[in-house]
């Protein structure tokens, strides 16, 4: 009877392999464990991401929901809006045409008091009286062929009053068109109330309006010392300086300081 015999170095790595196999199946178990971790873990991520999406389209839809209201609402505030004032409307229609005749009568009246106004700018100091008594003129055109009605001419006659009062309050700094010695220059003119008028030219000549013999005119200064005070006004009131104390020559009646 014969025997067979297992060489020994084969026998040796039979060995070997039957020692490394629990170790590579525990090997491959705590890979697939670790993966089976990792898995788990980015379905937990995707699950909070997913659950914020939602939470975020929750938010979206209740904001959107609240727009939708306060839209409604301000829909329903502008139709009560639109009906208040077509109501107003109305009833203003139907008032003017009650007062028809008197807004009619008030012509006559409204025209007297433009001339008197403009009789008194007509005397004033000469501060851009074509511009003003220009614009009192078509205001008198407007009123005579009912261009403004008679009510609103009511509110527009007071406004200009309110525009030659604030003048009187005033201390300003314009350009306008002046004659002196006969002749017609672009200038500077410093406004101080209606109380005086200098001027200065962009050759540097200075100089105020006088009264004489009811008439206002422009006269040049030439003394050193005054024409130093007219350009110091100038120089204050271009820096936007419209309050302090200013040492000014004032003409006398006649021309004559």
């Amino acid at each position: 009877m014969s025997r067979h015999f297992v060489p020994r170095h084969c026998a040796a790595t039979l060995a070997l392999l039957l020692a490394l196999t629990p170790a590579l199946a525990f090997a491959q178990s705590d890979e697939l464990a670790r993966r089976l971790i990792e898995l788990r873990g980015e379905v937990e991520q995707l699950n909070g991401e997913l659950e914020l999406l939602r939470e975020e389209q929750r938010t979206t839809l209740a904001g959107l929901s609240a727009q939708r209201a306060e839209l409604s609402a301000s829909l329903e505030r502008q139709q009560l809006a639109a009906r208040e004032l077509r109501e107003k409307r109305a009833a203003a229609e139907q008032a003017q045409a009650e007062t028809g005749l008197e807004g009619e009568a008030l012509k006559p009246l409204l025209v007297a008091k433009v001339a008197e106004l403009r009789a008194r700018v007509a005397e004033g100091v000469p501060f851009k009286i074509e511009e003003r008594l220009g614009e009192l003129d078509q205001f008198v055109v407007q009123i005579e062929n009912g261009t403004v009605p008679p009510q609103r001419a009511v509110n527009r006659l007071w406004a200009f009053y309110e525009d030659e009062f604030r003048l009187t309050r005033e201390n300003s700094l314009h350009r306008q068109t002046i004659t002196v010695d006969g002749w017609k220059m672009l200038a500077d003119v410093a406004k101080l109330g209606t109380v005086a008028l200098y001027f200065k030219t962009s050759d540097g000549q200075v100089g105020q309006a006088v009264r004489d013999a009811g008439q206002w005119r422009w006269q040049r200064v030439t003394e050193g010392d005054d024409v130093a005070r007219i350009d110091t006004l100038f120089d204050a009131l271009r820096k936007q300086i419209r309050q302090g104390y200013f040492e000014l020559p004032l003409l006398a009646i006649g021309g004559d300081r």
